[in-house]
Parts: C-alpha cells; structure tokens; sequence
C-alpha cells in the first residue's frame, strides 16, 4: 500500500490506523452528501459537489510528477491538495 486517503469529514480529528508498509496518508474530507436532508435537489446537488472536489484533487494528484518528489514532498503535496477549498463548481478557489 502506497497511499491512504481518508475522504469522510469527520476522520480528520480522528487517528488514522497503522497500515502496512507505511503509506502516504492525508485527509481530503468533504462534507457526507447521504447526510444531506431536504428536497431531493439539496441532496442531489451534495453528491455533486462530493464527486467534484473528489475528481478536481483527484486530477491535481495524477498531474503530479511523483518521479521528481520524495517522500516528504509528496506527503505535503497530498496534504495540500486535502485543504484546497473546492468551489461548488468543482474548480479549486485560486
């Protein structure tokens, strides 16, 4: 295993497990879209935003050059890509 990822919001105060062969781990919460209560655009548009701010770090993580980064930088990188503020329009805030 070479990377964790934790995407619930509320595992951030958490304490991650130990996992084998010491992966990079960061946390790129987002709010639980099933936790959304109100009309079905509310809840729709919850899912939306979850899959967004997913794809949007998603894509930043696959445009990194891994090759030119240690571990350290790698694990800020990923942590930095964790606080990017995604707007509702899926693009991070510049």
């Amino acid at each position: 295993m070479d990377l964790v990822l934790a995407v619930c919001d509320q595992a951030a105060g958490e304490v991650c497990p130990a996992w084998p062969g010491k992966p990079v781990t960061a946390h790129w919460g987002v709010p639980d879209p099933a936790a959304v209560e109100g009309p079905e655009t509310e809840k729709i548009r919850a899912f939306r935003y979850a899959y967004q701010a997913l794809e949007t770090r998603i894509k930043l993580f696959t445009a990194l050059r891994l090759e030119a980064l240690d571990r350290l930088a790698l694990e800020r990188k990923v942590g930095e890509l964790g606080h990017l503020r995604i707007l509702p329009s899926g693009e991070p805030e510049a």
